[in-house]
């Protein structure tokens, strides 16, 4: 059973495939703040363009009362549920991504029973729906949500949703914004094999966070972003060797512990080199689809995105390196 259960989820995480985010719309604090607003045709674009999955970004913490009963605003489901439909029914699979919960990271102990509050909403809509719909508990938890907090936390986030999703694939990542180092931190309930793990790439930080403007007034080990602008990624042997052993080690973590690995997240923002930026993601995308990782691009139409919604065009350089079809373009490696 133990071998049938780990079949299941190793194939619902390659069922994910290469992915994309449909980020900045409604994990901003409202639908529209951040630039972006979800529209049909988004859907149908990245079913056209071979996108498998949509990781969709929801902050449902700014939707939800604050007291008890922690009730989600009706409108703002009906909304998520729009998305879910509008992916489901073309066939994409869709990750409804709690996203930007940042009171959960401020106070994660006063705020876990409205979490779970939450979720226990969000599987219950859901519970009819097929395995093409993943929950994922928590983007990057960080701040006061260590590894401690965290891991304290899970079993109860888990117990919220397994009362109505009792083998739903979740998706779960490791502190410090999801990051490599800290998947040694994370633990899981052994008996859930229903889990996926996530990680988040973006190194090295100073390339693909080059000018980014919400760096700016951020603690000291991210501060000087205006000085990293210009910096450019040739995909050198050391370039290259850098990102394989980060990778490889997300991966042989994930093989040790019989978890598959998601990539939730990776990209470099636009004020990059063009054509770095192409490299770079090709190399990262690559390497995640040899290591049996599935993908999600950070993002659709924003400020890493690979579609210019104003211009209504695929930045098709950069969209064939995250599907792997780049075509003319020279290997990597």
């Amino acid at each position: 059973m133990g071998t049938a259960l780990a079949d299941d989820i190793q194939k619902a995480n390659a069922r994910l495939g290469v992915g994309v985010n449909f980020g900045n719309a409604l994990d901003a604090p409202r639908e529209g703040e951040w630039g972006v607003v979800l529209e049909e045709e988004f859907f149908d674009l990245a079913k056209e363009a071979g996108f498998e999955s949509i990781r969709l970004p929801v902050r449902w913490t700014t939707h939800a009362q604050a007291e008890v009963p922690y009730t989600i605003d009706p409108d703002f489901f009906e909304r998520v549920g729009w998305a879910v439909d509008q992916a489901t029914r073309r066939g994409l699979n869709i990750i409804i991504d709690g996203h930007h919960q940042t009171e959960f990271n401020e106070n994660p102990e006063g705020q876990l029973d409205r979490m779970e509050a939450i979720w226990r909403q969000v599987a219950g809509r859901y519970r009819d729906c097929g395995q093409n719909v993943y929950f994922e508990l928590h983007n990057e938890p960080h701040g006061r949500l260590d590894s401690v907090a965290w891991n304290a936390a899970i079993p109860k986030l888990l117990a919220a949703v397994r009362e109505t999703n009792p083998d739903r694939p979740i998706i779960i990542g490791p502190v410090d914004y999801n990051g490599i180092s800290a998947l040694e931190t994370l633990e899981l309930p052994a008996g859930d094999r229903h889990l996926i793990v996530t990680v988040h790439f973006y190194d090295p930080f100073h390339f693909t966070h080059q000018g980014a403007e919400w760096i700016e007034g951020s603690p000291e080990w991210i501060e000087g972003s205006p000085e990293w602008i210009g910096k450019e990624w040739e995909g050198t042997d050391e370039e290259r060797a850098f990102i394989t052993a980060r990778l490889e080690r997300a991966a042989d973590w994930g093989r040790a512990k019989g978890r598959p690995i998601f990539l939730g997240e990776f990209g470099a923002y636009s004020k990059a080199d063009e054509a770095s930026r192409v490299r770079w993601t090709r190399y990262v995308a690559e390497e995640a689809a040899r290591l049996k990782m599935s993908t999600a691009y950070w993002e659709f139409c924003a400020g890493y995105g690979l579609y210019d919604a104003e211009k209504e065009t695929w930045r098709d350089d950069l969209k064939a390196a995250v599907l792997g079809n780049a075509k003319g373009s020279p290997p990597s490696k």
